[in-house]
């Protein structure tokens, strides 16, 4: 099996953009709520709004240019085309570092951090803190290709991963991840490649079991508590669709582009540490710029897939390689370093940050920046 490494350059047809600007068009729109919030989810006037600058105010061959500028590549590993971005460090002796994104991200949430990471000197940091950075798009994800058979779940992508970095010429790198990357993530520490040195992630996947509960919670275990309990009752439809009947999700997110838009838009409202709109965070072209890696490529099915492949895999595992944590005060499971420290047997650096939310690297990229060189000096 070929194990090239192409350059990737993106370049949309016009087509396509016509097509997408026709659907916005003729959009078929729902009546509106009847309640005055989110618990319906999103709402008709900020959706309507999002797609109106989608259509008249939104240039996608900005974002095209941005990416096509930073250094993309495919290559296939265990028989799938991989779509990744590769950006090497100036500075001599970076460490390697892998990055995973998640759902529904894409390695656009790593823009405002490549820089950083890759030039620090140029950033506020040191020639010592360099990584050069590897951001895969998941499989079914973005422009990587999509799955046609089953068994492309957590394990199988980090299995390739590790592959990947091999392929790379990496002999000694660090890991970090969120969402489906903090599975990825620890999954590659799970695994121990030797090559892998330490990894972070910033959605630790900690779930207290019977054992804690019986010890008296503290105030912020008593808030993570109650943060899980509303996350199951409130906020987990979408993940039960995709795990359950991701097909059938499929069509419309395929056919309609205010629907992709709403099925996304309505997690960065719910997930970001915004003030009650996701534009607190995000700007309408940043989230825009995300919709278009599930839009143009058509992975409303495929992206919903892994959770059909690999919900179930969200459980707390032990870890023993060296790892990192930071927590976000509004990502959506927020365990205790007491919790932790009963899975995780080398925990090199944690720490709990005062703003932020599930997409760390996209939210607060200082922060995140801060907190990946403060691990993994650690073990440079």
């Amino acid at each position: 099996m070929s194990q090239e490494i192409a350059p990737f350059t993106l370049n949309i047809g016009e087509d396509a953009l016509s097509d997408l600007r026709r659907r916005l068009d003729g959009a078929r729109w729902p009546e509106r709520e009847t309640v005055d919030d989110w618990t319906q989810g999103a709402p008709l006037a900020k959706v309507r709004a999002l797609c109106e600058h989608w259509r008249h105010g939104y240039d996608w061959r900005r974002c095209e240019t941005r990416l096509n500028g930073l250094g993309q590549f495919k290559t296939t590993l265990d028989g799938l085309g991989i779509h990744f971005l590769h950006v090497r460090s100036p500075h001599e002796g970076a460490l390697p570092l892998i990055v995973t994104h998640g759902w529904p991200g894409s390695v656009l949430e790593f823009m405002k951090v490549i820089e950083p990471l890759t030039n620090p000197t140029a950033h506020g940091g040191s020639a010592s803190d360099a990584f050069h950075v590897v951001a895969p798009s998941l499989p079914g994800y973005g422009f990587s290709d999509k799955p046609v058979g089953t068994g492309w779940g957590v394990p199988r992508i980090a299995a390739a991963w590790i592959t990947l970095m091999e392929r790379l010429g990496y002999r000694r790198w660090v890991a970090q991840g969120g969402d489906w990357g903090a599975g990825v993530t620890t999954a590659i520490g799970v695994m121990r490649p030797p090559a892998c040195a330490a990894i972070h992630v910033n959605m630790p996947l900690v779930f207290p079991d019977a054992e804690d509960l019986k010890e008296s919670p503290t105030p912020a275990e008593q808030a993570s508590l109650a943060a899980m309990a509303y996350y199951q009752d409130k906020d987990s439809g979408y993940s039960k669709q995709q795990a359950t009947r991701p097909q059938t999700l499929g069509y419309g997110l395929t056919d309609s582009p205010v629907g992709q838009a709403a099925w996304v838009y309505e997690k960065m409202w719910a997930w970001t540490d915004n003030q009650g709109a996701p534009e607190d965070a995000l700007t309408p072209d940043e989230m825009l710029d995300n919709i278009m890696l599930y839009w143009l490529p058509a992975t409303g099915a495929s992206s919903a897939r892994l959770y059909w492949e690999s919900f179930g895999s969200f459980a707390s595992t032990k870890l023993e390689l060296p790892v990192g944590v930071s927590i976000y005060p509004k990502e959506i499971f927020r365990p205790s370093r007491r919790w932790a420290e009963k899975r995780m047997s080398n925990i090199i650096h944690w720490n709990e940050l005062p703003k932020g939310g599930h997409f760390a690297a996209w939210e607060q990229p200082a922060t995140y920046v801060d907190e990946i060189r403060t691990c993994f000096r650690q073990v440079r």
